[in-house]
Formats: structure tokens, sequence, C-alpha cells
């Protein structure tokens, strides 16, 4: 059964001059125009393409990759606004369409949302939604405290930053603990640190307790190596210069020092640390 929206794996029934038609099972044959037909593919071979519809709502096959598939989250820029609601670019010719309905403030050409594609059940067509809480949290969250989970920027709040887990949850990256720049729609791994009693979700970017050591004290010694083997820096420093060097808290630097120092690979004085010879 066909997938819109997505990746779906098909085979070549017979090849033209304008494309290729591929085995859609009960949705019939599905051309893949001939641009993007791998010179290496012939009759009954199987290919991954994406399928989505043309322009008169027929099904269609690309290989191009989508910014965003049916079911995640993607900041996508407004290429045109008319009476049905917003277009987006999303990689592929054929804009995806936020209908005003799905628009928490009225999108404006240029400028880039973070929406979730969906497939609407009225008019079985791909659409996208700025309303993204209600694609949230719609199922119990079953992690661990620590597990790695991807991670989405949602957007800046007073506590910190509301972020989109493994494309199911909701959660917040508190401002204490960020020592790096984030940008909205930005992807990158985080680390699940507490499930309150309410269902919320609190995320680190980096592992809890010691588990932090390892990777920032390998940090440490590519810096310290980039750097002919010293820096002005040691564990009483002030924290802002720590973040500025190492996009940690000073908390985390003595631990990752500490443990260099027992293992003899640095040396820790009153002004600077260097590699040990």
């Amino acid at each position: 059964m066909i997938e819109l929206g997505k990746y779906n794996i098909l085979r070549i029934v017979k090849i033209l001059d304008f494309g290729a038609y591929l085995d859609g099972g009960n949705s019939g044959e599905i051309l893949l125009p001939a641009r993007y037909v791998p010179e290496s593919c012939k009759e009954n071979d199987e290919i991954e393409v994406f399928i989505y519809l043309d322009s008169e709502d027929r099904l269609i096959a690309t290989t191009k990759h989508p910014y965003a598939q049916v079911g995640e989250f993607a900041l996508l820029r407004v290429n045109a606004v008319n009476r049905y609601g917003a277009f987006l670019d999303w990689g592929l010719m054929k804009d995806v369409l936020v209908p005003f309905r799905e628009q928490k403030v009225s999108m404006q050409q240029g400028r880039s949302y973070l929406v979730y594609l969906y497939v609407d059940n009225a008019t079985k067509r791909i659409v996208a939604s700025a309303k993204i809480e209600k694609f949230l949290d719609n199922t119990p969250p079953e992690y661990t405290q620590n597990e790695e989970v991807n991670l989405i920027i949602d957007r800046k709040t007073d506590l910190g930053y509301k972020v989109i887990i493994n494309n199911l949850h909701s959660g917040i990256i508190y401002h204490n603990e960020i020592f790096c720049h984030l940008d909205k729609g930005s992807r990158l791994k985080g680390y699940i640190k507490n499930i309150r009693d309410d269902g919320k979700i609190d995320v680190s970017l980096q592992p809890l307790g010691y588990a932090k050591i390892d990777p920032l004290a390998q940090n440490i010694l590519s810096i310290l190596t980039e750097n002919g083997g010293s820096l002005p820096i040691c564990d009483k420093s002030a924290s802002e210069e720590i973040t500025n060097y190492f996009s940690c808290s000073k908390k985390n630097f003595k631990k990752a020092i500490g443990a260099l120092y027992k293992e003899r690979r640095i040396s820790i004085y009153d002004d600077h640390i260097e590699l040990k010879k």
C-alpha cells in the first residue's frame, strides 16, 4: 500500500522516454519523471522514491528528498500567500499549503515557520499546520532518564527553549543549562533529564552526571592540542570565560579537568592548564 507523503520502495514496471512507471499496487502505476530516473535503473528493479501529488492531484514519484515528510516537523520558508493560504518551500517542485485555519498568525512571504506535515482527511492532500501543539503529547512519554533523543528547537520562553522530542512530545531546556546558540528549527541530540508528575519533560543538551565528562574531556584535550598544549584558563576562571572556551558550565569543566588530571593527561596551574608532555 502506498504511503502518501513518505518514502516508498516500488518496483519499476516500464521505462519510457519521459520517465519510469512504478508499481503502486491498488493505486495503479505511478510516474517517476525522467529527470529523477537513475541511469542504471532497469525494469523490475526496486527503487526508493518519495510519493506526493502533482498540480493535478495525481500521485507522482521523485528521488528528491523533501525537507520533511508526513508526520514530521520542519522549519519551512513561505514562497507565496494567496486566498487559499500560505505555500511553503519543502524542497519539491510543488509547494505545500498551510490553510489559513492552520496558521497561528498570518504567514508572510519570505519568513520561515515551524510546521507539521500531515494528510488532510477531507481533501486527501498533503498540507502543513503551524499549530504544532495539537500534534504533540498525544502518547504517554516512555523515556528513561539520560536517554538520548532527537530534538527540534521550537521557540524561546521565559524559562528556556521549548523543544520537540522525537517528533512526538514537547519538552524544555532551561536557560541555565544552555551553553551554545540555538536557532529555531535546528535539529540536535539531547538527553531526557526528568519527566514530571504532570507529564512535562525536562531535557538536557548533555548527558547527565558523570556521563558528561568523557565527551567534554575529549573536547578539552582537542582544544588544548589546537592551542599548542596550553590554555590560559583553570578551575578558578570565571564561568563566562569557561563557557566561551568549551560551551559548558564551570561545574562540568571542573569535573572534566579533574578526571584528566587523575589520568595524568593534563597539569593544572593557578592561571592555566596544559597537556602533559
